[in-house]
C-alpha cells in the first residue's frame, strides 16, 4: 500500500483526492494538459515523486523547459493542444500564468489583478498526435486545464485508441467560476465516461471499463485542512517549518561563490520572473543603491557591477544569514 499523501502541490487538493482514487499504485501514467509550473499549483506532481511518469503539455516555454530540469522523467511539449494541426494566437500573461489562454478576454479579465499580457502565435497539435510522440500505453488519468479551451483539448482526443481510466477536467469560467461543462461533456458521456465527482472546480470522470476505481472516488471534496498544502510553507529561506528550509540555506551560504556567468544567469532569469523589466547594469545598479552607475554598452555594465564591491557585498550580506556566522 503506498504511503498517503503529506503534502499537497496542486491548487485545489486534485492531487490529494486523485491519490484517494488510485491508493496503492505506486507505478503509474498521466497526461497533463494546461501543466503549468512543474511543482508549484501542479496536479502530476506527487505522482511523479511516487514513480509515475507521462506527458505534460504546457504552452507557455519558460515554464515546460523547467520539466527537463526537475522532472526528466515526463515527456514536455510546449505547445497547445487542439482539435487538428496549425497555429492559434496565444495570450500570455504577464506573472499570473494560470490566466494564460487562447481565450482573449480571460487574459483581458487578469488586468484586475495588475497583470498584462501579450500575444503571440503558437503551435497547436492534436492530443491523441502528442500522446502518440511521447509513446505513452495505458493512461491512468487525463487532467486538462487550458483556461476555456477544454473543448478544443477533447475534440483532439481519439477515444478509441486512448482511453484514460479517468479524466479530470477544470469545469468553470476562470475568474466567474460560472458553469462551463456543458460545452464539452455530452460528448464525453457518449465515448463512454461517467461523471463521479466535482470538487467546485473540476469534475471527474471515469471510463466504463474502468469501474474498480468508483468505489474510491470521494463522496465529497475533503476538507482544506485536511492535508497540509506547499503554499502554507512560505519561501524555503525563511521558514523553519518549510521541507526545504535546510537546502535553502546551503545554497543561500553560496552566494558569494558562484561564478560571475552562473550569477549574470541568475540575475537575468530574476529580472524576468520577478517583472522589473529588462536585465541591465543599469538596473542591477538601482538595486544596490549606485543609481550614479555611468557603464558603458550593456555587456560591460553588468560584467562591471559583478565585479563591483558593491555586488560582492550585496551577495556578502544576504549569505551571512545563511552561512552560520550571524547572530539572529
Amino acid at each position: 500500500m503506498g504511503e498517503m499523501m503529506h503534502l499537497s502541490y496542486a491548487q485545489n487538493m486534485e492531487d490529494y483526492h486523485l491519490d484517494l482514487i488510485f491508493a496503492g499504485q505506486d507505478r503509474g501514467c498521466y497526461v497533463d494538459v494546461g501543466a503549468g509550473h512543474p511543482v508549484a499549483d501542479n496536479v502530476s506532481f506527487h505522482f511523479y515523486l511516487k514513480g509515475w511518469r507521462g506527458l505534460v503539455v504546457e504552452p507557455q516555454a519558460a515554464l515546460a523547459g523547467l520539466y527537463a530540469h526537475v522532472r526528466p522523467r515526463d515527456a514536455a511539449v510546449s505547445c497547445l493542444a487542439g482539435s487538428a494541426e496549425g497555429e492559434v494566437d496565444f495570450y500570455l500573461v504577464d506573472k499570473l500564468h494560470g490566466f494564460s489562454s487562447t481565450v482573449r478576454e480571460h487574459a483581458v479579465g487578469a488586468a484586475q489583478f495588475g497583470a498584462g499580457y501579450q500575444t503571440m502565435r503558437k503551435r497547436v497539435r492534436p492530443l491523441h498526435a502528442l500522446i502518440d510522440a511521447a509513446g505513452l500505453g495505458a493512461i491512468d488519468f487525463l487532467k486538462i486545464d487550458v483556461e476555456g479551451a477544454e473543448a478544443e483539448v477533447l475534440a483532439g482526443m481519439d477515444f478509441a485508441r486512448h482511453r484514460p481510466r479517468l479524466l479530470l477536467i477544470e469545469a468553470v469560467q476562470p475568474g466567474s467560476m460560472a458553469a462551463a461543462w456543458g460545452e464539452w461533456e455530452p460528448a464525453l458521456v457518449a465515448q463512454g465516461y461517467r461523471f463521479v465527482f466535482f470538487d467546485r472546480l473540476n469534475r471527474f470522470y471515469v471510463a466504463d471499463e474502468a469501474k474498480d476505481l468508483l468505489a474510491r472516488v470521494p463522496a465529497e471534496p475533503a476538507a482544506w485542512d485536511g492535508v497540509q498544502h506547499l503554499w502554507d510553507h512560505g519561501r524555503a529561506p525563511l521558514r523553519p517549518d518549510h521541507p526545504d528550509h535546510e537546502l535553502a540555506q546551503v545554497f543561500l551560504a553560496e552566494l558569494p561563490c558562484l561564478t560571475p556567468a552562473l550569477l549574470e544567469t541568475l540575475l537575468a532569469r530574476g529580472f524576468a520572473a520577478t517583472a522589473r523589466g529588462d536585465f541591465s547594469g543599469r538596473a542591477l545598479a538601482q538595486l544596490l543603491a549606485r543609481r550614479d552607475f555611468a557603464g558603458s554598452p550593456r555587456d560591460g555594465e553588468v560584467a562591471a557591477l559583478l565585479a563591483s564591491d558593491q555586488f560582492r557585498a550585496a551577495l556578502g550580506r544576504i549569505a551571512s544569514r545563511y552561512d552560520g556566522g550571524h547572530l539572529d
